[in-house]
């Protein structure tokens, strides 16, 4: 399986008390992602993302951006498909 990519969608607009409009992160959970070397790492990251964005609203746009990045990486994630990645 090929590595899961960061949350990040290349928005990079840091104006809601420090997260990103595209992504909801902030800088330091971006530097903290690329700190990350384990797959479950990384996916168990992009599910705290998600519920990051569920609390803060406004983030509809990102999961069908994500998902795209995602398939062309070839990369399913449980947290995006309910449960049912491989």
């Amino acid at each position: 399986m090929s590595k899961v990519p960061s949350p990040c969608i290349s928005v990079c607009k840091f104006k809601r008390d420090g997260h990103c409009i595209g992504c909801s992160m902030t800088k330091g959970q971006k530097s903290a992602f690329k700190a990350l070397k384990k797959n479950t790492q990384r996916e168990g990251f992009v599910a705290l993302v998600t519920a990051q964005q569920a609390v803060m609203g406004r983030y509809a746009h990102w999961q069908a951006a994500y998902e795209k990045r995602c398939r062309k990486k070839n990369v399913s994630l449980r947290s995006l498909d309910g449960g049912k990645a491989a």
